[in-house]
């Protein structure tokens, strides 16, 4: 029974398709695919979210996690403010730092 409601979360969240929460409509959108998976990150103002496109494999988390943390100021030139990280292995939600000159 609980491989069956984890079946079925893990197929709502692919089902997602990239959407941004409500409060991320009208940001920036990044994407990209690194080791083999696809990542899309919103970002407006000085809030990101990373989701992971697709399902995970279970004991994948922790790398998935530490991916989409370190694709923020790849893709964004912004550092995350470590405290601020929030989410799990399909997303995470930060606030960002930019180097003055850099919105």
């Amino acid at each position: 029974m609980v491989r069956l409601i984890v079946s079925f979360l893990v197929l709502m969240l692919a089902a997602c398709g990239g959407r941004p929460v409500p409060a991320q409509l009208g940001g920036a959108r990044h994407e990209t695919h690194v080791d083999g998976r696809d990542y899309v990150l919103y970002r407006r103002g000085d809030v990101v979210e990373v989701a992971q496109q697709g399902g995970a494999p279970p004991g994948d988390s922790a790398l998935m996690r530490a991916t989409m943390v370190g694709l923020i100021p790849w893709l964004t030139g912004c550092n995350p403010v470590a405290s601020s990280v929030t989410g799990d292995a399909a997303a995470i939600r930060a606030k960002v730092r930019c180097p003055k000159g850099r919105r």
